[in-house]
């Protein structure tokens, strides 16, 4: 829900206080991100706290992106009950470092409300990052204008690259959540430029 922008400053405090603010098995998620981030100058992070709704339970996930000076950094944190392999309420925490030189785009939509009113603060944001490790293909029948053809014209289709994602608004989230996405977004986009 927090994110800084970048400057000369190591925010690897201000991580650990946004992190420990979820209340979301702080020491855990902590843990996992340190050693994702292995040492390296904190320039800039946003911490994503979604609870998810499952029949009769929340679960909770954590999301935490975090750049330093040559990675995209991410992390997710899951809740689990328990199972046949691990029978006690578990956590899953998964890290993914990204070469800041491999990132090909980062899309930032901004969804404002009653844009005739001119501009204003963004309702809703998303960003995607694209790195070229996942790719997603949809594919569709081809066709010509003639209503009268049935000949075979093959597929079409449109690949695309959406790695990561995350959306947050300001009804969920609140404004500052949105503003720190947005905060985060431009200093991802200002270090993969060149």
């Amino acid at each position: 829900m927090r994110t800084r922008t970048t400057d000369d400053r190591d925010r690897a405090t201000e991580l650990r206080h946004a992190i420990d603010r979820t209340g979301y098995y702080p020491e855990v998620v902590a843990d996992g991100v340190a050693a994702a981030v292995g040492g390296e100058q904190v320039v800039s992070f946003f911490v994503h706290h979604e609870p998810t709704f499952e029949r009769d339970e929340v679960r909770r996930h954590l999301s935490v992106v975090v750049l330093t000076p040559s990675r995209l950094v991410l992390a997710h944190t899951d809740e689990h009950p328990g199972d046949d392999l691990l029978p006690e309420p578990y956590t899953s925490t998964s890290t993914e470092a990204v070469s800041l030189s491999a990132v090909k785009s980062v899309v930032v939509t901004r969804n404002i409300a009653n844009p005739t009113k001119g501009p204003s603060r963004p309702a809703e944001v998303v960003m995607t990052v694209g790195w070229g490790g996942v790719a997603r293909i949809d594919l569709e029948p081809a066709g010509c204008s003639d209503p009268e053809c049935d000949a075979d014209h093959g597929y079409t289709g449109v690949l695309s690259s959406d790695d990561f994602s995350l959306r947050v608004s300001a009804a969920a989230d609140g404004a500052d959540a949105v503003h720190g996405l947005l905060s985060f977004a431009e200093s991802l986009s200002a270090a993969t430029h060149g």
